[in-house]
């Protein structure tokens, strides 16, 4: 199963994308400048490719990762004001 929404963050829109997996869901927020992602993807490879990349857990759907908090993120995304502990949707607007 594939879940594909638009979000209003603040003034800007970003995409949210859910798949069904085997056994739990892939989720993710994607913005202009980077990107929210599960605990599905890696964030060393993020970092490696130079992404504003934040990573959220324990969430299985798209509402659940956005009225997260950030669990880690890239060095990246730390230039842009996004630290561990933040709410996602103050994330979001940094990286829409």
């Amino acid at each position: 199963m594939l879940t594909h929404k638009k979000i209003r963050i603040g003034k800007s829109v970003v995409e949210a994308l859910a798949i069904r997996l085997i056994s739990k869901n892939f989720i993710l927020l994607k913005g202009r400048k980077g990107y929210v992602m599960c605990g599905y993807l890696d964030l060393r490879s993020a970092e490696k490719f130079g992404d504003a990349a934040v990573r959220v857990t324990g969430v299985s759907t798209i509402s659940q990762a956005v009225n997260s908090t950030v669990s880690a993120c890239t060095s990246k995304a730390k230039k842009f004001g996004i630290r561990k502990g933040q709410a996602v949707k103050e994330a979001l607007k940094l990286l829409a």
